[in-house]
């Protein structure tokens, strides 16, 4: 009949993902029951339908049978949601006629038991959706073509460098007063005992002439605004107090200032002055004031000049550089990408209390060694006492301090470069004194992954260096300074005690200082290591949650200077592959205008817009589609639904609802709407690493669960859920300040449910970071406890909901209407 819409047709794809799925989902008696669906006209399963005679099968189904929307029950829609959504474009289907259905990680990897039940109804849920589904178009818009990368050692280097060699402008910023990062600290690197300084200041100098890179170090990220293509950065440069155009290095300011302090760079195991250089092959070569320890700041003024106020570096600059009125200087930037490459700070070793850092004076941390043993570094590359200046005859090293423990505020994760670098101690130690040093190592496992690492173990080895697979117990010190320990070597199954004249603490790695605040600032995630997290460990390693932010070098994660060096290029292509199209293509999944003419120009809308994308004109709502992300917060607070979202439309919502719920043949049920991004990525996590929830658990995924209408959990009651859970996730996650007012609104929504006699314990609402997936799985299963207990809602409590829906809808949809 002329006029009358035509009807999908459904294809469903059900992925064994070889044994992965099959083993717990009777995949194919899934795909058959799913045949019978409305409107799905296809139904296969297949080993792995992400593969080539995957897609190509779905290409000629589409072909042949004339589909118009696709279902893939899979993997998380996180890992090839846009790999089906091009197979939809090659067809020539709109790309979001894709509908993927999550039964791997949120299904057949966290239930032992039901999982084929589960897997049904999510399946049937996405048919119902699909069936809905509407063309979108992605929004396009240009894409700045500079990148800031934060951080300006061996990964922000490398980083910064690849961009600007294709082109891009980098603006590369670093919070010391020079670049170089602890690479700069090294004399030898393993495995090949390479001159640190020969591979690194070479690449410190390119990126300091470099046309294409503008670096701002002694600088640091204040705020930053906006999105992929388009971010709006404050960077804070801290006054040097030495103009750095005309300070020509000369020294002579350093030379003649009175104050002698503690030289960081050298682990405090060396002297600068409180005018200086970092170091001999700084970059910028400019020297920089000590405002701390500057005699003029503290107004003081050395003994033989009585008068005034300390300015004598100032009086012997002949180039008159110095300048104590500098200011700390705003810069605002505007770029199309971001790298976090803000590196690591070491564990401290004196929080083991045992082995007596900073009590016991011959005990040093590997870093300290590593300035000791360095040519350039404080003792001129002679490894001596701390006590007396002596000349070492034996050593030892004890690896993985404060590392692989559980114990609070020790890491639980492997350093990753505390193995190799003790090798390299040990073979520099030995090749310079030979037989007149005795050196100990005493490990827990010795981890010698990377090329080349387990030959120079070897080589070590036969050097004569002893290995000990032991824990040390207490240190001790004796009178004449040496130091004793005893350990018991678990291969050996032999207690020996062993007198040194220097213990060296290899430590772990941490996160740098400012990563959270770093995090919060850029909307990405904090793994539970405390390093940033991204956005899949295998697919995506340098990517993060947020689009167009990257992350490089052991800011991700523990690396040596070879995977770092590999993860800084991974991070920069991507970042490259971003800006050079030009443009950034949007999801077009963001709120629209549905009926115009049923506003009434309340302006609820407009006041809960973090983003500003609504606006009031002539008492009707305008919606800017570049400033909206389709939190879908608007929609839920319009008393009239004038609004809608894109891609999560009330038919489809609702449509959902009814039918993960439609199942009657299980016990009882608990529909969690979960924030897609975080929370979300928190759900996958639990299936990633192996754990277990209840298999009553049904997930309907949102941008937020700020796009909940309150009607939609009533909904939810009366069409079959026991129990009902929104799940999402922090401030940080990438809508802010909505996360917040989603869960305040929580709270009243609990309140309301009591007038419709929905028992508390029914409900359950909590913000979940990333890593928390542990967290979640308590969450989960308590839960699942509570409800059981409570038993399923009789149908006539349901009957009552239905009617009350009906008869209160003006009143539900109020609820829980907040302004940020």
């Amino acid at each position: 009949m002329e006029g009358r819409p035509v009807e999908p047709r459904i294809g469903v794809y059900v992925c064994h993902c070889g044994s992965n799925i099959a083993d717990t989902v009777d995949v194919k008696s899934v795909a058959e029951d799913t045949l019978k669906l409305p409107n799905v006209e296809v139904s296969r399963d297949y080993v792995y339908v992400c593969s080539d005679p995957g897609q190509a099968m779905i290409k000629e189904d589409i072909e042949k049978e004339k589909l118009d929307r696709i279902v893939i029950a899979a993997c998380s829609p996180r890992m090839h949601e846009a790999t089906f959504r091009r197979l939809l474009e090659e067809s020539g289907l709109n790309p979001f006629f894709l509908e993927v259905v999550n039964i791997r990680e949120q299904c057949s990897w966290v239930h032992e038991e039901g999982a084929t039940h589960k897997a049904a109804d999510l399946i049937r849920a996405g048919v119902a959706r699909a069936r809905h589904s509407e063309p979108l178009d992605y929004l396009k818009e240009k894409c700045v073509k500079s990148s800031l990368v934060i951080g300006g050692g061996v990964a922000g280097i490398f980083a910064a460098l690849n961009l600007a060699s294709a082109g891009f402008q980098v603006y590369l910023v670093e919070r010391k007063p020079s670049i170089g990062g602890h690479m700069a600290m090294f004399g030898k690197v393993f495995p090949t005992l390479d001159c640190a300084q020969c591979i690194l200041t070479p690449r410190m100098s390119e990126c300091s002439n470099h046309p294409n890179i503008r670096l701002l170090t002694y600088s640091e990220v204040e705020s930053v605004e906006g999105y992929a293509g388009n971010f709006k950065v404050k960077v804070v440069k801290r006054p040097r107090y030495v103009d750095e155009a005309a300070c020509t290095g000369c020294g002579t300011c350093a030379q003649k200032c009175p104050v002698k302090v503690s030289s960081e760079f050298d682990m405090d195991l060396g002297t600068r002055k409180a005018i200086y250089i970092p170091f001999a092959q700084a970059v910028p070569s400019k020297y920089v004031i000590d405002q701390d320890h500057c005699f003029y700041f503290q107004k003081k003024m050395p003994e033989k000049y009585p008068k005034g106020v300390c300015r004598i570096c100032e009086r012997f600059c002949t180039a008159e550089a110095v300048n104590f009125d500098q200011a700390a200087e705003d810069i605002e930037l505007n770029v199309g990408s971001i790298i976090i490459a803000t590196g690591y700070d070491l564990f401290d070793a004196g929080k083991v209390e045992e082995y007596g850092y900073g009590r016991l004076k011959n005990v040093i941390t590997g870093l300290e060694f590593e300035r000791l043993a360095n040519i350039n570094g404080p003792t001129m590359g002679q490894v001596v006492r701390l006590s007396d200046n002596e000349q070492i005859k034996s050593i030892a090293f004890i690896l993985c301090v404060g590392s692989r423990e559980e114990k609070t505020e020790r890491l639980q994760y492997c350093c990753r470069i505390g193995c190799v670098a003790t090798l390299k101690y040990a073979y520099i130690l030995k090749s310079v004194l030979k037989d007149a040093i005795d050196i100990y190592v005493c490990y827990t496992d010795l981890r010698t992954f990377g090329k080349g690492h387990e030959e120079f173990y070897q080589k070590v080895r036969n050097m004569g260096v002893q290995f000990f697979r032991s824990k040390p117990s207490d240190i001790r010190e004796l009178p004449d300074d040496s130091l004793t320990f005893d350990i018991f070597d678990t291969i050996t199954t032999r207690l020996y005690q062993l007198n040194v004249d220097m213990v060296v603490l290899m430590g772990g790695l941490q996160a740098s200082k400012g990563t959270e605040k770093l995090g919060g600032m850029l909307k990405v995630p904090i793994g539970a290591d405390g390093f940033f997290m991204e956005l899949h460990p295998k697919l995506y390693p340098a990517e993060t949650a947020v689009e167009g932010i990257y992350v490089a070098g052991v800011a991700q994660g523990p690396k040596d200077i070879t995977d770092t060096v590999a993860h800084a290029g991974n991070a920069a292509a991507t970042a490259s592959a971003l800006m050079t199209k030009g443009e950034i293509v949007k999801d077009p999944q963001i709120a629209y205008i549905l009926d115009l003419e049923n506003c009434d120009g309340c302006g609820e809308c407009v006041d809960v817009c973090i983003q500003r994308a609504l606006t009031l004109v002539k008492d009707k709502p305008e919606i800017n589609p570049l400033l909206c992300n389709g939190c879908g917060l608007c929609i839920s607070v319009c008393p009239r639904e004038v609004l809608d979202l894109k891609g999560y439309t009330e038919r489809q919502l609702e449509s959902q609802i009814e039918a993960v719920l439609a199942n009657p043949s299980v016990r009882h049920k608990i529909l969690a709407f979960v924030e897609g991004n975080l929370a979300y990525a928190a759900i996958d996590q639990i299936g990633l690493n192996r754990f277990t929830y209840p298999s009553s658990i049904r997930i309907i995924r949102l941008p937020s669960t700020a796009r909940l209408k309150f009607k939609h959990i009533l909904q939810a009651y009366a069409l079959g859920a026991d129990g009902v859970m929104l799940i999402e996730s922090p401030k940080e996650g990438p809508f802010g300040d909505v996360h917040e007012l989603a869960t305040e609104r929580a709270k009243e929504y609990r309140k309301a449910l009591r007038k419709f006699g929905i028992k508390g314990l029914r409900f359950r609402a909590a913000s979940v970071y990333m890593p928390e997936f542990k967290k979640l799985t308590d969450l989960f299963t308590t839960f699942d406890i509570l409800v059981e207990k409570a038993g399923p809602l009789k149908p006539e409590e349901r009957a009552k909901l239905t009617k009350q829906i009906e008869a209160s809808e003006s009143v539900v949809i109020s609820v829980g209407r907040n302004k940020p």
